[in-house]
């Protein structure tokens, strides 16, 4: 076979010659190049034709420092986060029109780092345009934005005068702790939904959170219907009003009452509830509280999900609270049937002989009592519960039961661990709450610290509400004060811990301006 021949095709022995690709010069510059419509090399096309011509180099934007948003023209303002999408969207907004214009199309666009605190923003556009007989030319097109400080409506009014507000959510819960205001307090900074609130004040029985939009204070209250059962009703007041223009202010109130069912409470259902919720009950612990309702028998492990709208049909109350709990201690312990996992949580059927802690000493009265934490419970164990055989109960649904049931003489709730004052290797974070330190009663002092650290206890024993919650690294907490805990104590992971961003002062100049950075490299993040 000859040199530079290929194969005979099919087999029939014919000489087939090599293809090679045709080649023109460019009329330009005289250089081997593919063909093309304009018979130019890529060179001498960019050197001849600017698909950028007309295409901002420079432009302006327009920032709130205190809520972090930007202007989108006319009167819009959009919160986002440095090196973002949404900051993204909102700088080739400030482009796009030139570039309709010039019949320019946009391939990519991608950030350039810039300094924080230069107040530049710097892009480069990837831009792509038909040009000389249907050849399609990409380059490449930086752009800086100037970024101009200036305060939103919403702040201004803030700044001007806090008490120039809009919109009020008024949060409230007739029960005789906080407790799910501490909870709520991690979910509303875990989600961010109180960072656009004026300012947030206590108020008797709740939150008072002041914004200077409505749509601000409607994103909250829709919030909180999918993290508990609420009941809202709206109002809204004339401020002024413009005859020639119609245009009317308004103060807009929306007041938000929570379901006064919390966790671990005892609530004894009347005979109707009873019946349409399948023959639950009557006793029955809330094991959770969501947008719903989470009733557990603690005789028969059967749960019920009992949604805001269905329990404002029948009402009810708690018969006692988590305030009413005692102590008992486990003498005895029989399991009953296997362990089962109902909605995330375990239970176990068991019969328990339990004694009142507060009995010991004077009598020797000793309970046999059905639990559904025989998964927990040991022999020598303290456990919390309700005391149904030494209480004074003023409710009719309980009267009822009684009379109709034999009920037993105590509701065992959870395990007790003890108590010791130690240092936790994590922290949560907390709203900023105006308070009137004036009108406090006696005490009030003392019982919410109580309460914030019985929350603290109540995050420990259950992973299910850490799970709505961020925790963070405590930098004070020394691995030597592990000793003071003991080993049965639970304790949180070290691996459910968030690292909490901390700004150390430097004694240098130099130091002073690495802290800046890692300032603005933090918000960047």
């Amino acid at each position: 076979m000859l040199p530079g021949s290929e194969p005979a095709a099919g087999g029939t022995g014919m000489f087939v010659p090599a293809a090679t690709a045709g080649t023109v010069l460019c009329c330009m510059c005289g250089v081997s190049m593919q063909p093309n419509p304009a018979n130019m090399c890529a060179r001498c096309l960019r050197a001849r034709v600017d698909i950028t011509e007309g295409v901002p180099r420079h432009a302006a934007v327009v920032y709130c420092p205190d809520c972090s948003s930007y202007l989108q023209p006319p009167r819009s303002w959009l919160r986002a986060t440095p090196e973002s999408p949404e900051l993204m969207q909102i700088l080739l907004r400030r482009v796009n029109r030139p570039l309709a214009r010039l019949r320019v199309s946009l391939s990519g666009a991608e950030f350039v780092f810039s300094e924080p605190h230069s107040k530049r923003l710097r892009l480069n556009l990837r831009l792509r345009r038909e040009v000389l007989h249907g050849i399609v030319l990409e380059q490449t097109h930086p752009v800086e934005f100037v970024v101009h400080d200036r305060l939103c409506d919403s702040c201004s009014r803030a700044q001007a005068n806090p008490d120039q507000w809009v919109a009020v959510v008024q949060l409230r819960q007739h029960v005789p702790h906080r407790r799910t205001f501490l909870y709520l307090e991690q979910l509303l900074l875990k989600h961010g939904q109180a960072s656009l609130a004026i300012r947030v004040a206590a108020a008797p029985g709740g939150l008072d959170f002041f914004f200077g939009s409505r749509s601000h204070a409607a994103r909250l209250v829709d919030f909180l219907a999918t993290v508990a059962p609420i009941q809202t009703q709206t109002a809204k007041q004339l401020v002024s009003h413009d005859t020639k223009s119609s245009v009317y202010n308004y103060k807009y109130t929306f007041s938000v009452d929570i379901c006064p069912i919390c966790r671990e409470d005892l609530i004894a259902l009347s005979p109707q509830a009873s019946r349409d919720m399948g023959g639950l009950g009557p006793l029955v612990l809330c094991v959770k509280v969501t947008n719903a309702i989470a009733l557990l028998d603690p005789l028969t492990l059967r749960v019920h999900h009992l949604e805001e709208k269905k329990y404002r049909v029948y009402n009810f109350k708690a018969t006692l609270t988590s305030k009413q709990l005692v102590e008992y201690i486990v003498l005895d312990i029989e399991q009953e049937s296997p362990e089962i996992s109902i909605d995330g949580s375990r239970y176990q059927l068991a019969y328990a002989q339990v004694a009142r802690v507060s009995d010991f000493g004077k009598n020797d009265t000793i309970f046999t009592v059905r639990t559904h934490l025989g998964h927990l419970l040991n022999p020598g164990d303290h456990a919390l519960g309700y005391d149904l055989y030494g209480a004074n109960l003023n409710d009719d649904d309980m009267n009822t039961a009684m009379t109709r049931y034999s009920l037993p003489e105590a509701v065992l709730v959870k395990k007790s661990y003890e108590k010791r004052p130690r240092t936790r290797r994590w922290k949560l974070k907390r709203l900023p709450v105006e308070e009137d330190a004036a009108n406090k009663a006696k005490g009030e002092e003392e019982k919410t610290l109580d309460e914030y650290e019985a929350f603290l206890r109540d995050l420990e024993l259950d992973p299910g509400m850490r799970f709505g919650v961020n925790l963070y690294k405590n930098e004070d907490y020394r691995s030597e004060m592990a000793s003071t805990v003991g080993d049965d104590i639970p304790t949180v992971p070290i691996e459910e811990l968030i690292e909490d961003l901390t700004l150390g002062d430097n004694e240098d100049d130099e130091g002073e301006e690495a802290v800046e950075g890692n300032t603005h490299a933090g918000m960047v993040e």
